[in-house]
């Protein structure tokens, strides 16, 4: 059996007298679909922050591809594998489709970002990101777009975008943070299936309100209930297990 590509240790966060994440201990095996779940304040997105290294935690480890990196910051995990979407849309608005993928393209390889205008002026010599950068734009639906500037692309267009900016970074997994909220039900399935398309050959770790959603498309599913592990499985176990009924489904609304 082979090592999984994300374990964490007792990993603890605590602000003040308040523990958001308590003793989480999560193994994600490589190539899975797991889904993290659990009612407002359960500590989902205090979890996503300790695995990317946005937080330092209070005490326990997170390890990644067989390595500690508890004590690295975000662009040294991006550059080792680790990509992640955000809870709302995070792209540079003042910038084309084309030089929001590129940059995230150069700053993976050349291990974080640098003034804006500095890539983008050194990545003009670099035939190999811009070879890539219009790889990521093919791949997701982009290409002909490439020009344009991104704040003027709808909302679902610039999730598709920020999904661009996560492969280009090339990872081996990436933590999605509720990447179909605020969607119409169309646009949710054409995220879905993007998804699907370019990131099936990554590990994927993903938060998400949508219930249905989660069902259908997660190998397993772990639940947080209190900054806690309530309940860990395929999505039919966890569907009846009668703590995640009463805590989750038993009319808290996610």
């Amino acid at each position: 059996m082979t090592d999984p590509i994300l374990q964490t240790t007792d990993l603890t966060k605590e602000f003040g007298n308040l523990v958001a994440v308590d003793d989480v201990n999560l193994e994600v095996e490589q190539g899975e679909f797991r889904s993290l779940i659990g009612p407002n304040g359960a500590g989902k997105t205090t979890t996503f922050n300790l695995l990317t290294g946005a937080l330092r935690p209070t005490h326990g480890t997170v390890t990644f591809n067989g390595e500690d990196v508890t004590g690295l910051p975000p662009h040294q995990r991006v550059r080792r594998g680790l990509g992640r979407s955000f809870q709302i849309t995070n792209v540079f608005s003042g910038l084309t489709v084309r030089e929001n993928v590129r940059l995230a393209a150069q700053a993976a390889r050349e291990g974080g970002f640098k003034p804006v205008e500095e890539f983008l002026q050194r990545a003009t010599s670099f035939d190999d990101v811009n070879e890539h950068t219009d790889r990521v734009l093919d791949r997701s639906g982009l290409l002909g777009r490439g020009d344009e500037p991104a704040d003027v692309l709808a909302y679902g267009d610039k999730r598709r975008l920020e999904i661009a900016i996560v492969l280009a970074t090339d990872p081996d997994m990436v933590l999605l943070d509720e990447p179909t909220a605020g969607m119409s039900a169309e646009e949710t399935r054409a995220t879905m299936d993007l998804i699907d398309e370019v990131l099936s050959d990554r590990t994927l770790l993903l938060i998400e309100h949508d219930i249905d959603l989660v069902m259908r498309v997660s190998d397993r599913i772990t639940v947080l209930h209190r900054g806690a592990v309530l309940a860990e499985g395929t999505p039919d176990a966890v569907s009846e297990d009668p703590d995640v009924r009463e805590a989750y489904f038993g009319g808290v609304e996610a």
